[in-house]
């Protein structure tokens, strides 16, 4: 009999490469605005769990994360606490411009949102050396040109490719390396 039970390895101070999707793959992150709120709430979750994050990409309708493990908390706690503060900040928002647009528009139906905005779980891949940090950098930063959003990496904006390639920072700048 095959187990079903999601086996996650906290504690090794690994990395932690995490794939979260939206529900049910709709791109609920699919304006700049929303992928900007993202990466403010992200933010604020890393200063509160204290972890790093390394590198990341929030695509329109998932994200890749890159990051240490926290000092407060697991990355399921991390991970926790940071799907429902984007949910209730972009659910929000999304009630007050529908109740603008129901008022100008009384006639129309507003458009039904989706009851969850994220699947129920993510993935999580611990990395235990340079080479897999690397390649799973690299795999994040091109998932934008694979998807031809953009034509290289440096021109999708929700990444940490350009701090990686030139030093920029972010509304969520990564740290090179964990402290």
């Amino acid at each position: 009999m095959i187990s079903h039970k999601l086996e996650r390895r906290y504690g090794q101070r690994h990395l932690h490469f995490i794939t979260c999707s939206c529900y049910p793959r709709r791109p609920l992150l699919g304006t700049a605005r929303k992928r900007d709120v993202f990466l403010r709430i992200l933010n604020a979750a890393r200063e509160r769990y204290q972890f790093w994050p390394v590198g990341y990409v929030v695509m329109p309708e998932h994200v890749h994360l890159l990051i240490s493990e926290p000092k407060v908390g697991t990355p399921s706690t991390v991970m926790q606490a940071l799907k429902q503060r984007v949910a209730q900040c972009l659910r929000r928002k999304r009630r007050q411009r529908s109740n603008k647009n129901q008022m100008r528009l009384w006639t129309e139906a507003p458009a039904e949102a989706p009851r969850s905005f994220w699947q129920r779980r993510f993935y999580d891949f611990n990395l235990w050396s340079a080479k897999k940090r690397i390649e799973k950098l690299n795999y994040m930063h091109r998932n934008p040109v694979k998807r031809e959003l953009v034509a290289e990496p440096g021109m999708w904006a929700w990444s940490g490719y350009r701090f990686h390639q030139y030093g920029e920072k972010s509304a969520c700048t990564p740290d090179r390396k964990p402290k």
